[in-house]
This record gives structure tokens, C-alpha cells and sequence, in this order.
């Protein structure tokens, strides 16, 4: 098993620290403070997690400590000192050579973090500014091997389009440690990763981090990764830090009403069929004062003192917590998920209508070549899918990314047009249709997009946009009715209709989703396709957004195919999973099956990939996969045999050679593998 590094038993001298920092940014609407009075110290070795739900002030603590903030914001107050050097006080000049030198940054989104028109062999000689041209090659030749590359002399000359999201972040770590930092800042680095390159990148991250005895600041809002890697872990709310200890103290026990939130609104299989607690509201706009405290409009604990008087810090333990409900306590009362009180949901029943069936669906895009463009291969992005969706029941579809499940999704809708197979709504073939019949298909099917920024018009407002749907399909010719329909699902989905009259700019993330699911809703469609819904949002978002898919799919007996790779949403959303890999289901059956006894090595490794956050089963065993095959293979020239032989670990020469026939397992679990393991 692969161990975290030991939480130091000692006090360290600090790397790394943080006092008083105060961050101000001026908005055309006035002046905002998303850090207000942020104090932590990081020693060499440690790894330090800020956690919090997006709009906190994470990354603008991380950006303050480079001195990178945008042109409005700047630093009102505080130390940040990094070796007893104040970077506060150095000119820019000596700051700059403090940046990729001292300090490394891994950001969010690598795609717009390296630059598409140079090389990668090139940005990363571009970080080596003190090395000569013939040694900076050899050193980004040696940076590449170290974080995982395969045949890294050749991908030197690529450039990052020709690198899938797990390798652009990899990239990413040897930009960041060309300098051989002393403390490295990593900035959600696995949030849009699956399970496994996530997994992946944190043991690499761990491993380097142990071999050159860096410090770490991780930004992250998902707890499992925080589980994983910190050692010490501070808790980030409304621009204050609200609670800070030792990843095992806080784990075992979070303090302030805002963790325990947080980790109540964690989905899980133990609450399938009840309502997520998840925290009401959201954070509050940092623009103006707080004469108490900052959570207590959300926190079910609150009293008058909690919004006339600013809390003062209290140490619990080894722990410290910034609440007035612990002056005075030495020993905290316990930790328990409880239902969030809105009552429990009914389970769909088995065996349900039958309304969307897919029978044998193949998607083939043509690559061509040469100066006539012959077609010279095909890449299988689907490649023979079959399931069925059933009314008031979700199907996950779930897999790494490149297995081809968004492409399932739009093939149903003929946004993209299937090579083969068939789609029947209601017992009707609908591939192939136009006109007025596709039109029909399209109000009974509807998407919800992983993007919601990217799907929603930014030219339109919220209204318009959610009326839209019912004025083009002919639902609603009366604009007063749509008005009110449009106004009555804003409603449900818990905004205002006063909100009708804003762009989608004007709204959080979790906000746009919703009017997503607003748009789908409004004409009354019997089918929704959910592709990645949830993957960029906080948990607490997500907990929000969960319960009222629940809520609608026990209301209007909705059928959803839910694709994902989170595991976690899974089980508590899934009725039945179907796991895809390069193109083709190699699983199929009822989660609880699924999930609890994983017949093919694929799901295995993807459940041995999830971090965990109960004790004793903290840190994985490295994500199941060997390192030496991080990526799946390309599927324009698939392996012969089972495709996932080569990272397969129990492959065999039958493997190699011919592809698996269906097993059925019993139950309606199935299985493609010449070796599955079956329960019992």
C-alpha cells in the first residue's frame, strides 16, 4: 500500500508562512475583500489543504502569495514570508525570479494554461530561463521522464492538442518544478480528471513532493483528494479561514458548523433514497462588512450572538476553530450525518416502462489523409452500445474520459448521426429521422451539458432562454403563458422570478446548472441525458443539484441516463451502471451489484481509484492501474482481443487474441471478460 507521508509528530520550522493577509479588488459595483485576515505556515516536506466552496478566496490567497493578482486587486495587509524572506516587501524584479523558481504553480485548466502554438519541449525550456539552450533540453527531457511521460524525447516536439487532459496536467508538474521550487502551489490540479489519472497525479505529486522535500498549499474542494494528500488542513470560508488541524484530527472529528456541512453533503450509497444535507443558500458577496459571523445566515446552529459578534479563534484539541459554540469546550460533541430533513425519497420500482431502448450503437468518425483527403482509418468512439432507460429510474453511464460516453449522448439526440444500431423511443427506430418526427424525439429527449457556461446563450436572458425550448418545439404559442411557466420553473429550481431578467454571466456555477435543468424541464420531456452535471461543482452544489433531481425524477417519473466518472454520484443517484471503455459496455447491471461486486478488472480499478475519506481507508493503493500504463489506448487503432488487456493485470493469452462474449452473471448484471470474478 502506498503511504502518505507521515503527519510530523514535531513542530517544523516553517517554510512557508502566512499572517494577516488581507486581499482588496475594485469592481464597478465597489470594493470586494475575498481574503479578509488569512493566517497558516507550511514546513518543507508538509502539504497544506485549503479547503472551501468556490467564491472562499482560495485561489486568490494562492495568486496573492505570487503576487499575481489581476490589475484591480492588491494586497491591503499582511506578511507572506518564505524563508524568512518577506515577498511582500521584494521588488517585482526580484519577484520575478522568485516565481517559477522558489514558488512553482500548478493551475486549474491546463488547457488554458499552455500556450496551443508552441511546443511542449519549448514552454518547458521557456521555465529553465537560467539553463543554456543544449542543457535546458536535456533538463525538459529529464522533467518529462520524471512525471510519467511515455517516450518523452518524441513528445518534446508535440504540442499540447496532442496531449489528452491526465498528460497536459503532467506537463503541467514539470513546468512547475523546472525551477525546483521550495514550495509548490497547487491549484485544484485534478478537478475535471477521472478517478484514475487523478489517482495518478496525486502519487506523483506525493512522490516528488517526498523526494525534494517541497512544501505544498493544495486547493481543493473535494474532500477525498484532501484525504489523500494533507497533512494539515485549513478550512476556507467567505474570505476567512474558519478551522484549521491535522488531516486525522479533522477528519475524525470536523469542528465548525460549515465542515460538518460539508461532509454531510457528501453523497454515498448509506443515504440513497433520502435527501442530501446540504447547506442552504450560498456564500455571501464580499462586499460589504460582517459584524458577526460569516456562516450564520447558513448555519443551522446559529444564535443573536453568531450575527452580532465576530467570533474569536478556540482550540479544541489539536484543532482550532474560529465559532462561539466552542468557548469553553475542551471536547467537542460528536460528528453524524443526518438527513437534511425534507424527508426521504421512494425508491423507482424495477421493472418500470421501458421508454428509450439503444440497440447496437456505433459511432465511426472517418480520419483522412493526404492532399485528396482519402479516408485512410476510422476512430471506434462508440462502437456497438446497447441499454435500456426506464421511467423514474437513472442509469449511469461511467468511464474514463475518451471512452466515448458524451458521444452515446449526442447520438441519441442525432447531434452527432450514428454509423449503426438503433435508438427506439416508445418502440419507434428514431436514427435516421428529420423534420417533424426528430422534433417530436427532441421534446421527449432532453441534455443537460457538463458546461453550462459553454450551453446557455450569454446574448439572452435567463428567461428567454428557458422559453426558448417551448416557443421553438410549438409547445406554448401564448408568450403570457410561457412567461409564466418560465417563471414558475425558476421557482422550482430555487431562484426567484425577478432572476428571469439576468444573464447567465450573472450567475455561480451551480446557479447556471439549474437553469440548464430549467430549460430541459420546460418541455416536459420523459428522457434527460445528464453529461457530467455535476463534475466542476462545489459539494455542497452538488448536494443541492442532486436532491432536486431527485426530487423531479419522484415527481414526473423522469427516466436519466447519468454520465459520469464520479463514482460517489453514482451510488447514491444510480439505479443500474453501465461502464464503458474504448467504445463498448464491458459491465452492465444493478448498482448494488456493480458497484459491491465488480466483475470486470476495468471496475475494479475504478473503484480502487476513488479516494477514500473513512478511517482506515484513507490513502488507496494507487488506483489500481499500473503506472506504466496511464492511458487508455487510442481508439482509432484498438488493441486486438479485449481492448483493456494491456493494463489489465490478470490478461492472458486469450486476451490478446479474441475480444469476450457477453457473461451473464445473474440478476441482470453482465460482463465482457474471459476471466470475470464473480461474487460469492
Amino acid at each position: 500500500m502506498t503511504l502518505a507521508q507521515p503527519i510530523p509528530s514535531a513542530p517544523l520550522a516553517p517554510l512557508l508562512e502566512v499572517a494577516g493577509l488581507r486581499v482588496t479588488i475594485d469592481t464597478p459595483r465597489g470594493t470586494i475583500r475575498p481574503v479578509d485576515g488569512v493566517d497558516f505556515t507550511i514546513a518543507g516536506g508538509e502539504t497544506f489543504a485549503l479547503l472551501g466552496e468556490s467564491g472562499c478566496g482560495k485561489s486568490i490567497t494562492a495568486l496573492a502569495l505570487a503576487r499575481l493578482l489581476p490589475d484591480a486587486g492588491r494586497i491591503e495587509d499582511g506578511a507572506v514570508r518564505l524563508g524568512g524572506t518577506d515577498l511582500l516587501r521584494l521588488p517585482e524584479s526580484e519577484m520575478r525570479r522568485v516565481r517559477g523558481g522558489r514558488i512553482g504553480m500548478i493551475f486549474q485548466e491546463p488547457s488554458t494554461s499552455l500556450n496551443p502554438v508552441m511546443t511542449i519541449g519549448d514552454q518547458i525550456a521557456e521555465a529553465l530561463r537560467s539553463e543554456v539552450q543544449g542543457e535546458a533540453g536535456e533538463t525538459a527531457l529529464s522533467l518529462l521522464e520524471s512525471v510519467g511521460i511515455p517516450d518523452p524525447a518524441r513528445r518534446l516536439g508535440d504540442h499540447p492538442f496532442q496531449f489528452s487532459g491526465g498528460m497536459k496536467q503532467r506537463v503541467m508538474i514539470a513546468m512547475a518544478l523546472a525551477g525546483r521550487p521550495d514550495l509548490l502551489i497547487a491549484d485544484e490540479p485534478t478537478t475535471a480528471l477521472d478517478v484514475t489519472i487523478q489517482a495518478q497525479v496525486l502519487d506523483l505529486l506525493r512522490d516528488i513532493q517526498a523526494r525534494r522535500g517541497m512544501g505544498m498549499l493544495l486547493i481543493t474542494h473535494d474532500l477525498g483528494v484532501v484525504a489523500r494528500m494533507a497533512h494539515k488542513v485549513g478550512v476556507m470560508y467567505a474570505g476567512e479561514v474558519v478551522e484549521t488541524g491535522a488531516r486525522d484530527a479533522f477528519f475524525e472529528l470536523p469542528l465548525h458548523p460549515y465542515s460538518r456541512k460539508l461532509f454531510a453533503a457528501l453523497p454515498s450509497a448509506a443515504q440513497r433514497g433520502s435527501m442530501l444535507d446540504a447547506p442552504v443558500g450560498t456564500v455571501p458577496a464580499l462586499d460589504r462588512s460582517f459584524p458577526g459571523c460569516r456562516f450564520a445566515e447558513r448555519c443551522p446552529a446559529a444564535f443573536d450572538r453568531c450575527d452580532d459578534e465576530v467570533p474569536a479563534w478556540h482550540a479544541v484539541g489539536s484543532q482550532a476553530v474560529r465559532c462561539h459554540l466552542y468557548e469553553g469546550v475542551e471536547v467537542p460533541r460528536p460528528f453524524e450525518r443526518i438527513a437534511s430533513g425534507k424527508g426521504g425519497l421512494k425508491e423507482a420500482k424495477i421493472g418500470g416502462k421501458a421508454v428509450l431502448e439503444v440497440r447496437d450503437l456505433s459511432v465511426h468518425f472517418p480520419v483522412r489523409n493526404g492532399l485528396l483527403k482519402r479516408t485512410v482509418g476510422h476512430v471506434r468512439a462508440v462502437d456497438g452500445v446497447s441499454f435500456t432507460l426506464t421511467a423514474g429510474r437513472t442509469l449511469a453511464l461511467v468511464g474514463e474520459s475518451g471512452c466515448g460516453k458524451t458521444t452515446v449522448g449526442k447520438a441519441i439526440l442525432q447531434l452527432i448521426e450514428p454509423t449503426a444500431g438503433e435508438v427506439h423511443l416508445d418502440g419507434v427506430n428514431v436514427v435516421g429521422q428529420s423534420g417533424a418526427a426528430l422534433q417530436r424525439m427532441r421534446r421527449t429527449v432532453q441534455m443537460i451539458f457538463q458546461d453550462p457556461f459553454a450551453s446557455l446563450n450569454p446574448r439572452m436572458r435567463v428567461g428567454e432562454i428557458i422559453e426558448e425550448g417551448m416557443a421553438s418545439l410549438g409547445i406554448e404559442p401564448d408568450a403570457g403563458a410561457r412567461r409564466r411557466a418560465a417563471d414558475a420553473l425558476l421557482e422550482r429550481i430555487g431562484l426567484t422570478p425577478a432572476m428571469r431578467w439576468r444573464y447567465p454571466h450573472e450567475f455561480s456555477g451551480g446557479q447556471r446548472q439549474r437553469i440548464a435543468i430549467a430549460r430541459a424541464l420546460a418541455v416536459a420531456p420523459r428522457v434527460i441525458l445528464c453529461d457530467e452535471p455535476t463534475s466542476a461543482l462545489d459539494v455542497s452544489v452538488q448536494a443541492q443539484l442532486l436532491n432536486l433531481m431527485r426530487e423531479l425524477q419522484r415527481e414526473c417519473g423522469l427516466a436519466y441516463l447519468f454520465i459520469t466518472h464520479n463514482l460517489a454520484v453514482v451510488d447514491y443517484l444510480a439505479d443500474d451502471v453501465a461502464v464503458m471503455y474504448l467504445g463498448r459496455v464491458v459491465e452492465q447491471g444493478p448498482a448494488e451489484r456493480v458497484l459491491r461486486t465488480p466483475a470486470h478488472p476495468y471496475t475494479r480499478a475504478l473503484l480502487e481509484a476513488v479516494p477514500a475519506i473513512d478511517a482506515g481507508q484513507r490513502i488507496p493503493s494507487g488506483g489500481g492501474l499500473p503506472s506504466s500504463a496511464v492511458e487508455m489506448p487510442s481508439p482509432l487503432a484498438p488493441p486486438a482481443g479485449c481492448h483493456f488487456h494491456p493494463r489489465c493485470p490478470q490478461a492472458s493469452d486469450i486476451c490478446r487474441l479474441t475480444y469476450p462474449h457477453e457473461t451473464e452473471l445473474g440478476a441482470g448484471h453482465v460482463v465482457r471478460c474471459h476471466w470475470p470474478q464473480r461474487s460469492g
